[in-house]
């Protein structure tokens, strides 16, 4: 496997990716799109989700394509960045024919940013714009870091962020994942600069540092309460596949979460994989193919969620050191 040219999940053919931020706010979206409906299944393993039309993801129902994702800030105030989504879509022409309507079909996922010192004494909610920004910016390249759904986003030690990875089979197929990372637990080892996805690092993505010495550690104890942290993902591919099929990839992904953040998928977390397929490659091998693109999935998620926390920017009034600032001098590479 090697990275696609962007190294961004819209290395998977017929993607795009748009962020919009709030600076006051302390929050943003960002939103997954593309020309055509894309086939799109979801896995949840954390224990606080917060989602919007995701029982439309299931197999047996009638929807099988839909026109956008979007991944927000905001706790359950962010859901309304769908209905910002819905109405840049509409204008665009795009949606589920109903007679002579449109509706345009855009799940989605949310994650806690209320108590990152933003400002968050709106009158009226500010999300269904920023999903309209978000989708309306939408593009092959897009920030990471300190951006998008990541833009308030925290970790249990260091601050979070968006993060990206993509990876090319050597049967031609591209994998890409896309993450907001608001974890309860750490992408670090201890207090190290060293990240849990360094074994599938790709270069220098995340600093190069390598692997951490062997470190024993402490059952952790929680520094969230319930529902406060969620890791919320998109992972992607261009190969054909059906819902079941991109299910089977979104659940593989969550391999990759648990490599990159320890712990994860706890009772306090709203950790969540969406699968999607543009099904711009058809696969040769099937079943070698399925079984690949699930590992690379889980390989590109973990690198993402790394990727998110080492880009992350230092701001005026955090609440937690970003990576670079805490690390991004002095660290000597092996």
């Amino acid at each position: 496997m090697r990275p696609g040219p962007l190294n961004l999940i819209t290395d998977v053919t017929g993607l795009r990716v748009g962020n919009s931020h709030d600076q006051k706010l302390r929050s943003g979206g960002t939103v997954l799109s593309a020309d055509q409906p894309f086939v799109a299944a979801v896995h949840v393993m954390g224990g606080a989700p917060g989602t919007r039309e995701t029982d439309l993801l299931a197999p047996d129902k009638l929807v099988e394509g839909v026109d956008a994702l979007f991944l927000s800030g905001g706790s359950a105030f962010g859901l309304d960045a769908g209905s910002g989504v819905m109405a840049g879509l509409r204008a665009m022409g795009r949606g589920f024919p109903v007679g002579p309507v449109r509706v345009p079909i855009v799940p989605g996922a949310i994650l806690f940013d209320l108590l990152n010192g933003g400002e968050k004494g709106w009158a009226d909610s500010p999300y269904p714009a920023l999903g309209r920004q978000a989708l309306e910016s939408a593009a092959m390249e897009f920030a990471l870091g300190t951006a998008g759904a990541g833009y308030g986003a925290m970790t249990g030690l260091l601050k979070g962020g968006l993060g990206s990875a993509s990876c090319v089979l050597s049967s031609g197929i591209t994998v890409g994942a896309l993450v907001a990372v608001n974890a309860l637990g750490s992408a670090t080892v201890g207090d190290t600069p060293h990240f849990w996805a360094a074994p599938w690092e790709e270069g220098e993505e995340f600093g190069g540092l390598g692997t951490a010495p062997y470190l024993r550690q402490d059952a952790p104890l929680p520094r969230k309460r319930m529902g406060e942290a969620n890791t919320i993902a998109i992972v992607a591919t261009a190969a054909v596949m059906t819902q079941p099929q991109a299910q089977r990839m979104a659940v593989a992904a969550h391999d990759g979460m648990a490599r990159a953040l320890v712990p994860s998928h706890t009772p306090l977390d709203g950790d969540l994989v969406f699968g999607v397929s543009t099904g711009a490659k058809a696969m040769t091998e099937p079943l070698t193919d399925t079984f690949q693109i699930g590992h690379a999935a889980a390989t590109c998620l973990a690198r993402a969620i790394a990727r998110a926390v080492f880009l992350a920017q230092a701001m005026p009034g955090d609440l937690q050191d970003s990576w670079q600032s805490r690390f991004g001098t002095g660290v000597k590479k092996p």
